[in-house]
């Protein structure tokens, strides 16, 4: 198929009805979602992977947790701005903080990775390349240890309890980065293509 003026091989087979190249339809998908604001959709999307897939780690002492939620919060980012990165990291995991428990994270979460979300897009705005991608998920990486570590500083009051958190945190962004870096291409031009993405 073409997309972009680039040949592309297509893996999805979801269009056997013949329908995701109809013009009309196209357009009428464009205007259901003119009044929709993508920072919502990823906000929940941030919450749903952190509440959906997450695992408690069994060797952090105070407990933590790996979850794929930084995975929507990259591609929130990287697709549509610092905006919707901040928005949709920062309230998406800290909502998740407060309905399950681990409620005293929710003010450290939300500055941390609403931080997070707004490094990532604001790297990545005007540079849509794999270089500028990965320079994002690395700054992204750097400030979730080092805002972590001082919550945990703050939260513990102890300066060597946090450091355990770190392998957990680092498993938890790689995952999320190599998925991220996976994906990010075909959903950028997917997201071009459909007007979503202005």
């Amino acid at each position: 198929i073409e997309v972009a003026g680039r040949k592309v091989l297509n893996f999805c087979a979801n269009n056997y009805l013949g329908l995701s190249d109809n013009k009309r339809l196209i357009e009428a998908a464009k205007q259901a979602m003119e009044g929709v604001d993508p920072s919502a959709i990823c906000l929940v999307l941030v919450f749903v992977f952190t509440a959906l897939v997450n695992i408690r780690l069994p060797f952090a002492p105070n407990g933590g947790l790996i979850h794929l939620g930084n995975l929507p919060l990259f591609v929130a980012a990287i697709l549509f701005g610092k905006r919707t990165g901040m928005i949709a990291g920062g309230i998406g995991m800290a909502l998740f903080d407060l309905m399950s428990g681990w409620t005293l994270w929710a003010p450290f979460t939300l500055v941390i990775v609403g931080c997070m979300g707004l490094v990532v897009g604001a790297i990545t705005e005007k540079h849509q390349t794999f270089p500028f991608y990965l320079l994002a998920l690395v700054a992204a990486c750097a400030i979730k240890i080092v805002g972590y570590y001082f919550a945990e500083a703050i939260i513990y009051g102890n300066l060597i309890v946090p450091i355990t958190s770190i392998p957990g945190n680092l498993i938890q962004v790689g995952v999320a980065a190599v998925i991220t870096l996976v994906i990010i291409h075909p959903l950028r031009l997917a997201v071009e293509h459909t007007g979503l993405r202005k």
